[in-house]
């Protein structure tokens, strides 16, 4: 099909996973033009560039090139090459989509934020569960949550193994958790396991908030299942989300408070409520959202979300900031699980 004028000529650099996923995708996305894919692996690169009809570089020099008027570019490669494959083309002001985590280090996410900012260039970090139905109908609530506890389980996939599980999952968490607190983090602490690689495999951190918000955050990518699930509790109302089912219950005080009040009044006066059926008492809804559905998955409305940025020349909706906040916290994170201190180790028996 061919391009309409206003569509955005873009590129995925990397085709693992991830990429091949972006590339996917571009191919639905409304707008969307994918003139090439970019990888070092030759073989890998030609694979997929032949199943979505682009061209096929081993290298972001030759894309360039050979696509001058590159308008924007996924950037999937390892964490650790980020900074490398995203700055060229940042440099010349080609909107760029980097996966999470930003970078592998708090100092190269400043400095590809920095770049962006030199030149003018949109950088988007790709935090796709910012785009999960459910947190952005959590999001439109406003609240101002107390208490987050998260739990992001899954079994070992293989992949990411450069990093560890802070930077590979719980980065997805710290990002919504920092959004929905809306306050700098005061305290963290945390603690973790290695037990394939060098990287922590398992990881618990419990973040304090200058605004008072506490936050308890697990990842585990050596689970025997997948689990993704949130429960916000503030002073108005109860949320709990499944990421994965894309579903949600709430819990409004205001719905409950009458109920609730007689029921203080009971236990005040020594009644016995033992047979009182609590899921009966309290008035449960589920969390309505939008944009769910067959082609509207997270990765599709980030991708068009990237794409309708380039288009209208304004900011991303997760932008260079955030991707360097969540870098900075998970870099926290990772620090307060070296400092840990764990007591009695030579009596365990693994």
């Amino acid at each position: 099909m061919p391009a309409e004028p206003n569509d955005v000529d873009v590129a995925v650099i990397g085709v693992g996973h991830m990429g091949t996923a972006h590339a996917r995708v571009y191919g639905a996305v409304e707008g969307a033009n994918l003139v090439a894919v970019v990888d070092r692996d030759a073989e890998r690169a030609a694979t997929v560039a032949d199943q979505y009809r682009c061209d096929a570089f081993t290298d972001v020099a030759q894309l360039l090139d050979k696509h001058p008027g590159l308008q924007a570019a996924s950037v999937a490669v390892p964490t650790a090459a980020h900074r490398a494959a995203a700055t060229p083309l940042l440099c010349r002001r080609i909107a760029c989509l980097v996966e999470k985590p930003l970078a592998a280090s708090v100092s190269e996410a400043r400095a590809l934020g920095a770049v962006a900012a030199e030149h003018g260039s949109i950088l988007q970090v790709g935090h796709t569960e910012r785009f999960n139905p459910a947190v952005q109908a959590i999001a439109a609530m406003s609240l101002k949550p107390r208490f987050v506890e998260v739990h992001r389980v899954s079994p070992m996939a293989f992949r990411s193994l450069d990093i560890g599980v802070v930077m590979d999952m719980m980065i997805h968490d710290l990002d919504i958790v920092l959004m929905l607190a809306d306050s700098k983090v005061r305290r963290v602490d945390a603690t973790g396991i290695a037990v394939l690689g060098e990287g922590e495999d398992v990881a618990n951190a419990r973040l304090v908030f200058e605004c008072g918000c506490v936050a308890n955050l697990t990842s585990s990518r050596l689970a025997l299942k997948t689990e993704r699930k949130m429960r916000v509790f503030s002073e108005h109302a109860y949320v709990s989300l499944d990421y994965q089912k894309r579903s949600g219950v709430i819990i409004r005080k205001s719905d409950n408070d009458a109920a609730l009040r007689q029921v203080r009044e009971q236990v005040a006066s020594g009644a016995d409520l033992s047979d009182l059926d609590y899921e009966k008492l309290v008035q449960v809804e589920q969390l309505q959202m939008d944009g769910d559905g067959d082609g509207h998955d997270p990765l599709t409305a980030q991708l068009t979300s990237f794409i309708q940025a380039v288009q209208q020349k304004r900011p991303p909706v997760v932008d260079a900031q955030a991707g360097y906040a969540a870098v900075e916290v998970a870099q926290r994170v990772i620090d307060a699980i070296g400092e840990h201190r764990w007591e009695g180790l030579a009596d365990v028996r693994l």
